[in-house]
This record gives structure tokens, sequence and C-alpha cells, in this order.
């Protein structure tokens, strides 16, 4: 016999999978996990809720964004010589 809180939970819990994360949670765990800092609880939220084409594609747009910043500014402080 199934108890009617478990059909419940097991309804939120599928529900709450399902959902999808906001742009900001998904950009501010982005820039966490780019430069070290990622908590363990934001991150098991980030495997357990979101969506891995989300983290993908954030993460290649970081990864190109930081790249050509650091060019930037070594082409900069290099141009001051």
């Amino acid at each position: 016999m199934t108890d009617s809180n478990t059909i419940h939970a097991n309804t939120e819990t599928a529900a709450k999978k399902k959902s999808k994360p906001a742009l900001w949670p998904v950009v501010k765990s982005i820039l966490a996990a780019g430069i070290g800092v990622q908590s363990n609880k934001n991150r098991e939220r980030d495997f357990e809720e979101g969506s891995p084409l989300a983290f993908i594609i954030g993460g290649v747009i970081f990864t190109i964004l930081f790249i050509l910043t650091v060019a930037m500014v070594v082409g900069f402080v290099l141009s001051k010589n």
C-alpha cells in the first residue's frame, strides 16, 4: 500500500526535476564554478535540477569570454612597453 504523503512527495520531486532553472542561478553557478568557489550544496543542486545543456553552453561562453579578456589584458599591457 502506498501512502498519500509518499505519492505527494514523489510528485513534488518529479516536478522540481522537470522545471528549468532560471537564467540568473545558472549564470551564478557557472561563474562560481569557473573561478573555483562553487559550494558543494549548489553543485549538487545543479546536477539534480539543472539542464546539462544550459551548463555546457554557459561554460563554453564563459570560457571564450575569459580567454578573450585575458588576451585583451595581455595585449594592453604589452602595448604599453
